[in-house]
């Protein structure tokens, strides 16, 4: 079939007057548009396509039509050679209903979408009333579905009221039923709960009886009682004149034996008066000492070692910590971030903590005492991965509670008695933790002493 070459549409009447479309091509006709392209595409050479299509020109016809879809629409519409040459390989493979299109008589029998989309790559005369009709039998085809849809959904929804009547009608005898059963059983409590009042009466009335036969009891008792207190006062009667005899008895037999405690008191004033001009004989002198005083103790009033070393060293000579540190079970608890921002505050803070925690290993190596050091945790963006050093325990405050906080629940937690040295320039600290009977020291002291580590 022969198609124009200067770009102008074989429906262009004598008058200059194109045929066009007042509306976008129905969705079905223009997906059969784009299959009609994509299979007429691959009996096309690569010069024989547009510039835009030819990377498509290896595709099978699916994915052309997948992917190249809106190209091929747009170039079937602007391009009227290319539009020419799909026409001719449609005629080749339609033949009758290229004929038909041009003679203006499509089939009857043909789908209105097949007519519409080889009417709009042909474009014979009239080929927009063509394209029109083949939307609005869509369009009536896609209602009819609609209708039958709700139809067929309409006859379910009767389906499904029905049986929600035949339920309701099942659960509503149920429900008498169960209301018939349930009046039944009120009935039948009523029934009990007035036999349970009438036994309850009956109780009343013997525990009334119960409890005059109490009182008789009781006042029986009471009378017994009161005859038991007499006899007992006749008893204790009995009692006392049987002790006045006794002791009658007892003043007999001392008075008999006073001869005797004569002799024996005469004995010992003799052995004591010997033992005394014995020692006027050695000249011995009284004994002021006593076993107590062998016992090695601070007397009040007297200074203890630790009071010594306070007065004879410095707040800041680093030998007081060395004394402080030499005592017995004796703890260094250091506040980690107020010494580092005191000696080194220009490092980063990870760089403060691992100089701060070597000092501190080799100062427990060398002294023995027991050592933590305390961070805020506050000061940190994610949790710190370290590995604490021998001999030093690192601890990091919990999210609400500060450093302060928790050096203070330490100090307390130590038993009395025990040296617990706590470092931090904090006054508030100092006095916190010097209430918990522990010795407070100036950052600037522990600096000194790792100075020499």
């Amino acid at each position: 079939m022969e198609q124009p070459t200067n770009g102008a549409d074989p429906a262009d009447g004598a008058d200059g007057a194109v045929e066009a479309l007042d509306r976008p091509l129905p969705e079905g006709v223009r997906r059969r548009v784009v299959a009609l392209v994509s299979d007429a595409f691959g009996g096309l050479t690569v010069g024989e396509l547009p510039a835009q299509l030819r990377q498509y020109a290896r595709f099978t016809p699916t994915r052309r039509a997948k992917f190249a879809g809106n190209a091929m629409a747009a170039a079937l519409e602007g391009d009227a050679v290319f539009r020419g040459r799909i026409g001719e390989r449609i005629a080749v493979a339609q033949p009758e209903l290229a004929r038909a299109l041009e003679a203006g008589a499509p089939p009857a029998a043909a789908d209105p979408v097949d007519v519409a989309a080889a009417a709009y790559v042909l474009r014979p005369v009239g080929w927009v009333k063509l394209v029109q009709a083949a939307g609005e039998e869509v369009q009536r085809a896609s209602a009819e579905r609609a209708d039958d849809e709700t139809r067929r959904e309409t006859e379910r929804l009767r389906e499904e009221l029905a049986q929600a009547r035949g339920q309701t009608k099942a659960d509503t005898e149920r429900l008498r039923a169960e209301l018939d059963a349930a009046r039944k059983e009120s009935e039948s409590l009523h029934r009990k709960l007035r036999s349970a009042l009438s036994e309850v009466k009956r109780s009343e009335a013997a525990l009334r009886k119960a409890a005059a036969e109490t009182d008789a009891v009781r006042a029986e008792a009471a009378a017994q009682v009161s005859q038991a207190e007499s006899e007992n006062r006749r008893l204790k009667t009995r009692l006392a004149e049987a002790e006045t005899a006794v002791e009658t008895g007892r003043k007999a037999a001392r008075e008999g034996r006073s001869v005797e405690d004569m002799r024996l008191r005469l004995l010992l004033d003799t052995v004591l008066d010997a033992a005394a001009g014995l020692r006027r004989e050695l000249a011995l002198p009284p004994s002021t000492s006593r076993p107590a005083d062998g016992v090695d103790a601070v007397e009040p009033g007297r200074m203890s070692p630790k009071d010594i070393a306070a007065r004879a060293l410095s707040e800041t000579d680093p030998a007081l910590l060395d004394q402080l540190l030499a005592l017995p079970q004796a703890h260094l608890i250091v506040d980690g971030y107020n010494v580092t921002k005191t000696g080194y505050p220009q490092m980063p803070l990870e760089k403060q903590r691992l100089r701060l925690l070597g000092g501190l290993s080799m100062l427990a190596a060398q002294t023995g005492a027991e050592m933590t050091c305390v961070f805020d945790g506050a000061e940190l963006a994610v949790p710190v991965l370290l590995a604490p050093p021998r001999g030093v325990r690192v601890l990091f405050s919990k999210a609400g509670v500060t450093a302060d906080e928790l050096i203070r629940q330490l100090a307390r937690a130590e038993p009395p008695g025990r040296p617990v040295v706590v470092v931090s320039t904090d006054r508030e600290v100092a006095d916190g933790v010097a209430k918990a009977g522990a010795r407070p020291v100036a950052s600037a002291l522990l600096l000194k002493r790792l100075s020499r580590v």
